[in-house]
């Protein structure tokens, strides 16, 4: 299975630790907090270039967990979110054949 081509990145190492990417049409800005047990619950924030409504993820990572999607009317771009112990790191990508529609979840 071929990894996405990573064309941005950012690392997030610490609770309220915001981190943001820029490439494509959105910009987005992500941070986590610790939940029950060992999950990070991470919120990532994408607001369109042109204007617009912002569109918000809130997700649940317990170490090792990785998820890939695309945003709705923004399948140009796959966003990858992986947790390893306290660090969250965030990347874009550009190979559709990875892309996980969210539309379809």
């Amino acid at each position: 299975m071929a990894a996405p081509a990573v064309a941005e990145e950012a690392t997030i190492g610490r609770p309220i630790e915001a981190g943001s990417l820029h490439k494509g049409r959105l910009d987005m800005v992500v941070y986590y907090v610790p939940v029950d047990g060992d999950l990070l619950e991470v919120t990532a924030t994408f607001a369109p270039k042109d204007g617009g409504d912002p569109h918000r993820v809130v997700m649940g990572l317990a170490d090792r967990d990785s998820v890939a999607f695309s945003m709705p009317g923004y399948q140009d771009l796959l966003y990858t979110f992986s947790r390893s112990g306290d660090e969250v790191t965030v990347s874009t990508g550009t190979d559709m054949h990875q892309r996980v529609d969210a539309r379809t979840r």
